[in-house]
């Protein structure tokens, strides 16, 4: 299998986004956002789903952390649609659940070509540090809309709200892990019964 990496340069009046990633890498993460905890879950990205992510963003913080998260969201769906290319020979379709204490979360993907976004989560707090909860389905929502994925995230259970965050972005990891997997089965095929994707 080729080398599956891409580079993406992203500048708005909001934000200025340079990232780089390597689908089959080892899951380290260099990350300068500005915003320590969504850092903490683009690392669990990262490590999870095996992919190497370098992603600096110099965003409009002192307004909020809306653009910065939203936009990072949108260049990682960006990153991963290049980097994938035609997605022949892969999986298409991950899941995973994943735990942490009292909390679980359940992520499915499809790498379908169609964004849609099924989001499920009453978070327990507004506020994770200074970081709004709210700002989860936003970055996620960024991510389908332009790596042209259908993504179901429940949060099934959870009284701690950094738990519940932590769980949905580590089964999204691994989801997307699965996902990107090349099927030996599948050889050199487009995974759809369409011819693409």
């Amino acid at each position: 299998m080729a080398a599956r990496t891409a580079q993406i340069r992203r500048e708005t009046n909001e934000t200025r986004i340079a990232i780089d990633i390597n689908l089959d890498g080892e899951g380290k993460a260099r990350l300068e956002t500005g915003v320590p905890f969504f850092e903490h879950m683009l690392d669990q990205i990262a490590r999870h789903g095996l992919i190497d992510i370098t992603l600096s963003c110099d965003g409009d913080t002192e307004i909020d952390d809306h653009h910065t998260v939203e936009d990072c969201g949108i260049v990682l769906g960006q990153a991963v649609a290049k980097a994938v290319g035609d997605k022949r020979g892969i999986y298409r379709y991950g899941h995973a659940y994943v735990p942490l204490d009292e909390a679980l979360s359940r992520v499915v993907i499809d790498l379908s070509g169609r964004p849609g976004l099924e989001f499920n989560c009453d978070f327990t707090r507004s506020l994770i540090g200074r970081f709004e909860t709210e700002l989860v389905e936003e970055f996620f929502r960024g991510f389908v809309n332009h790596a042209g994925a259908t993504l179901h995230v429940d949060n099934l259970r959870g009284r701690n709200a950094h738990h519940q965050a932590e769980t949905m972005f580590k089964a999204f990891g691994r989801a997307l892990r699965m996902a990107l997997s090349a099927d030996d089965r599948q050889a050199d095929a487009i995974p759809s019964t369409k011819g693409s994707l």
